[in-house]
């Protein structure tokens, strides 16, 4: 089979692979149909390995050495392992990105996106950016018929968009700000409006995404290279600040910025991957009783059944999608650009068995 292999830094090849063995127990292999690439993906190549377990053994999935990329993608099932319910040979389905042992204490909570032997398809096992993808049924969720393939291919990243603001706590009629509206930042966007949630402050530096973000349900735009984002947040809450303020972007000084703009007592969320340590005043933060959070992933079986629905009752996917690519034009028409900054939306790729 065709795949996307990651050997290495700038060094991702379209190769033939040898197809997926049969389904064990648990287990489902799918013909995939359509596949996503996002921040994390470009991450990897570009500055990588980062997470990928090249030279050092995985502890939770073994794997070691190249590996398959893509952790967003949706599939046709072909095969069915022993023990597998509720999935049949035909349907169309989603799988939820990470493993998880469903017996740690994060499990039993259910915070399986916090297990203790969580591992990512497509980062610390082979992923489904291939014509084929053996993954665990229980992380499979049915596609809706109202659902097409570009849109169930962008499920996953919904689902991590709607936990997010699940654990944001922002409520309807709560002032929300957020920061960095490109890949995540957008769908945060999304997840909040269907939540009901407005105003919504939306942050950023790329004129382009705030003209997304307002198509996107943003109530007001802040372009922080011209504008001072303190400034507008007091204008437009009377000096008071952001009940929650969502930071997205993983840009150095996000964090420290999302705290001049939450109110007193309010809370920030720090979903954005930051590249090193950085510095919060600490001393505010305890004056004002700020409440600091962090968002991880999704829990499967909460999140990506809320996205599919989601993505099937409205024209979300069209109006996120930027390009469908194929799988041979990866790199030079989806990573790149993705790392060169040059993407306003979501890049899918097609990817067809020949």
């Amino acid at each position: 089979m065709k795949a996307a292999v990651y050997h290495g830094r700038r060094d991702v090849r379209i190769e033939e692979r040898p197809d997926p063995s049969g389904p064990g127990r648990g287990e489902v292999v799918l013909e995939v149909l359509m596949g996503g690439i996002c921040g994390t993906d470009a991450g990897e190549f570009a500055h990588g390995p980062l997470l990928i377990p090249l030279d050092v053994r995985h502890p939770a999935s073994g794997h070691r050495g190249p590996v398959i990329l893509g952790h967003e993608f949706v599939g046709r099932i072909v095969a069915v392992g022993p023990e597998v319910e509720g999935l049949a040979v035909g349907q169309r389905v989603v799988p939820g990105a990470a493993w998880w042992c469903g017996q740690c204490r994060w499990c039993l909570e259910g915070r399986s996106n916090l297990c203790a032997q969580y591992f990512v398809f497509g980062l610390h096992a082979d992923g489904g950016l291939a014509e084929l993808a053996k993954v665990p049924a229980r992380m499979c969720h049915v596609v809706p018929d109202a659902c097409g393939d570009e849109s169930a291919a962008m499920a996953q990243p919904v689902a991590i968009a709607l936990h997010t603001v699940r654990q944001s706590g922002v409520q309807p009629g709560q002032v929300l700000a957020v920061i960095g509206v490109g890949g995540i930042g957008s769908l945060i966007l999304v997840a909040a409006q269907a939540q009901g949630i407005s105003p919504i402050l939306a942050l950023d530096v790329d004129e382009q995404r705030l003209e997304k973000a307002a198509r996107l349900g943003a109530s007001f735009l802040v372009n922080t290279r011209s504008e001072n984002p303190e400034h507008v947040m007091r204008r437009l809450t009377g000096g008071v600040g952001a009940d929650v303020v969502i930071e997205a972007s993983g840009a150095p000084g996000a964090p420290e910025q999302a705290l001049t703009l939450v109110q007193r007592g309010g809370r920030v969320l720090l979903v954005g991957l930051q590249a090193a340590h950085r510095a919060l005043d600490l001393r505010a933060m305890v004056l004002g009783e700020i409440e600091l959070r962090c968002s991880n992933g999704h829990v499967c079986d909460v999140d990506l059944p809320a996205a599919l629905t989601l993505l099937a009752t409205t024209d979300l996917a069209r109006t996120l999608l930027d390009r469908v690519i194929a799988l041979d034009a990866l790199v030079h028409d989806g990573l790149l650009p993705l790392v060169e900054h040059k993407v306003h939306g979501k890049i899918l790729v097609a990817i067809k068995r020949t």
